[in-house]
């Protein structure tokens, strides 16, 4: 209770102080939108098989990558230990050109989530100083800023479940997935509280949007496609079929009917990312719908990504999982969420209203 309090009375807007709720929207928005490029980078990471190139966590040392010929060498010499170097790197091995070139995508990850974290830190306290948060939202911010260390610290016991074990090639596909629904979740979140913000700046009696039961619905149904794809991109699932609507020639695939199954076996992992998509679909289009006459940008947004969404999903499998077809999957992914968020919260306004 006392932690409680000292919260409330840090952010709390003394006797003629003035709040900025516009300011502190355009903020979160910013933030918002290095998010969508974290999770953009952490797809490539992942598509490279670049996650593993890192082997240790320096939160201050990390910042900068070597510096010269040694310290790569050492540096490389670390991931030539790892099961996934052993077993995957053939019997050419790798050359220190193509270690860089992992190497770069993980550290670059890694800025990006330093990045992030400055970026909401360092306002926050600005605006926690100036007494400039509206009263009633410095817990949800300071929640925010918790799941971001909690996305740092999730994204090293990811990497650490490949490179302390000596059997896994990859990271674990369920911390992978938990690392990037947390992003997902925080983008959501900022959002959703950035919209409540302006609402605020229009009108200083405005209170935040609630969740309708159906608007919960959907986005649960989103978050089963989200997960679905996490495991299939931890599983290098996509790799399962390179053919659509048929999956190696079959409309349903063999699989292995074991008891882990459901989040082990890449070909039904595919399956079911393909054709749970098309429950989202349905779910997105009656959001998007019933939002559409107060919210026309909202509307024609989730259309847009989730349709954008589909297609480039059939596109990397028929592609074969190209890098870059792959990468712009996961980048619409993450603009469908921020999508459904706004309508989602347009959605809580107007029933409100009705």
């Amino acid at each position: 209770m006392a932690t409680s309090a000292s919260l409330s009375n840090l952010f709390a807007n003394p006797p003629g102080a003035r709040a900025r709720p516009l300011a502190v929207a355009r903020w979160l928005e910013l933030v918002a939108v290095l998010v969508v490029m974290i999770v953009v980078v952490g797809g490539i990471t992942r598509l490279t098989e670049s996650g593993l190139s890192i082997t240790e966590w320096n939160v201050v040392s990390g910042i900068l990558p070597p510096l010269s010929e040694s310290a790569w060498a050492a540096e490389f010499a670390k991931y030539r230990l790892t099961a996934e170097y052993r077993m995957e790197s053939g019997p050419a091995g790798m050359d220190l050109a193509a270690f860089k070139f992992i190497f770069f995508w993980e550290w670059f990850h890694r800025i990006l989530g330093r990045v992030i974290g400055l970026a909401f830190l360092l306002p926050l306290a600005v605006f926690a100083l100036r007494r400039a948060i509206p009263a009633g939202y410095g817990w949800r911010l300071a929640a925010m800023f918790a799941l971001i260390c909690g996305q740092g610290a999730l994204g090293w016991y990811m990497v650490s479940s490949g490179v302390g074990n000596t059997d896994l090639t990859d990271v674990s596909h369920f911390r992978l997935s938990a690392h990037l629904l947390t992003a997902l979740f925080l983008l959501a979140g900022l959002v959703w509280t950035a919209r409540d913000l302006r609402q605020l700046a229009r009108d200083p009696a405005a209170r935040p949007a609630p969740l309708t039961a159906g608007a919960a619905l959907v986005g649960a149904v989103l978050f089963v496609q989200l997960l679905l794809g996490a495991w299939v991109a931890g599983l290098n699932a996509g790799h399962a079929a390179y053919d659509w609507p048929l999956m190696n020639g079959r409309l349903v695939p063999q699989v292995d009917w074991s008891v882990w199954n459901l989040t082990h076996d890449p070909f039904l992992l595919q399956f079911l990312h393909r054709w749970w998509a098309w429950v989202a679909v349905a779910a997105l289009v009656w959001l998007a719908r019933r939002v559409r006459k107060t919210d026309r940008f909202a509307s024609i947004a989730v259309h847009t990504a989730f349709g954008t969404m589909v297609l480039l999903g059939i596109a990397t499998v028929m592609s074969g999982v190209a890098l870059w077809i792959a990468a712009a999957h996961q980048l619409v992914g993450a603009l469908t969420v921020a999508a459904t968020a706004r309508a989602m919260h347009s959605d809580g306004l107007a029933r409100r209203a009705a």
